[in-house]
């Protein structure tokens, strides 16, 4: 009988952490993206407004990889104000040869944080100069931590600043930073300061309003915008968009139509249709990357299937090396 693996959130953390093999994984996969007949559908999408909640579903097909995973992933944003994580869900890996379930990958979302860090840290890797060493955050929750971390495994970052509307979660992360990652980390409460001078900036809200504005950038910086993942979120100026020497998708076809990408042609910046490179034409060599020192670069980073296929392939490989999780008899 067919054998199907439960993996729990508990295991996943174990055996999954955010490390250059993760980075790598990711990396892989927006190549693919770029160079391979992948399968990936648009996003489903379910909103439950009065809750500002969403549900997402994600799904992508790699040719040659043995399995793909469907991911269900909700977020509701007033669970904090009851004690609740704002981000969970899980993932189901099914045979690419017989469409048969594999593995359900229970991670509440971990999956999910792990492989978006990931993203940013290649969009870094590709786009971000190479002596990068000072980076502002926007935002306080946990992606804001996890983008830290990542953008150290590929950058030489020494020094923080973190912006939030909470001002008490801005100093409660700024002091995470410092335990974790032993680099010197502040709060500010001013967005343009926290820009100021700053060699990378990443957004990881869920605002619908403009957070950066495009006055306040600088040559040679780099731009992560990973929050706009919805047509109603919005965390740059969509002038940015424009004013940059770089874009960069994850997936054109998303951006178009839910990431900062979408705001700038709905403004009239952008012409409908336009060309853009994708982050894994630039890891091909199909495109260049950044082009001089001094460049603006920016990577708009929606959330593909194509990482969610990546990570639940990476996290079943490792579960069956170390005996991770319960099998059950189909």
């Amino acid at each position: 009988m067919p054998r199907m693996t439960i993996i729990t959130e508990a295991d996943l953390r174990r055996i999954v952490t955010l490390d250059l093999d993760a980075v790598t994984c990711i990396e892989a996969a927006f190549e693919a993206l770029a160079t391979k007949p992948v399968a990936m559908p648009p996003i489903l999408r379910l909103d439950i407004p009065e809750h500002r909640g969403e549900v997402d579903v994600k799904t992508a097909y790699i040719p040659g990889v043995d399995c793909f995973a469907i991911k269900i992933s909700p977020g509701f944003f007033d669970n904090p104000k009851i004690g609740l994580p704002s981000v969970n869900g899980m993932m189901v890996l099914f045979s690419s040869k017989t469409g048969l379930v594999e593995a359900l990958l229970l991670d509440n979302g971990y999956l999910t944080d792990i492989r978006t860090a990931a993203a940013g840290a290649v969009a870094a890797k590709y786009l971000a100069r190479q002596d990068a060493s000072v980076a502002t955050i926007f935002g306080a929750g946990v992606q804001a931590q996890l983008q830290l971390k990542a953008l150290t495994l590929v950058r030489p970052i020494r020094e923080v600043r973190i912006w939030a509307r909470d001002q008490q979660k801005a100093e409660a992360a700024a002091r995470a930073i410092k335990a974790d990652l032993g680099i010197s980390a502040r709060t500010e409460s001013d967005p343009a300061k926290a820009v100021a001078g700053s060699d990378i900036i990443v957004t990881t809200t869920p605002s619908s309003e403009p957070l950066l504005r495009a006055e306040w950038l600088e040559p040679g910086q780099h731009i992560t915008a990973m929050g706009s993942d919805a047509e109603h979120k919005n965390e740059i100026d969509p002038s940015i968009i424009r004013f940059a020497d770089l874009y960069v998708a994850d997936s054109l076809k998303q951006t178009c139509r839910l990431g900062e990408l979408h705001h700038a042609i709905a403004a009239g910046l952008v012409v409908e249709g336009q060309n853009f490179p994708e982050l894994g034409e630039i890891i091909a060599g199909i495109h260049p990357g950044r082009r001089s020192h001094l460049a603006i670069t920016i990577a708009d980073l929606t959330g593909t299937g194509v990482q969610d296929t990546a990570i639940a392939t990476l996290a079943r490989d490792r579960a069956k090396n170390t005996g991770a999780g319960t099998a059950f008899e189909s």
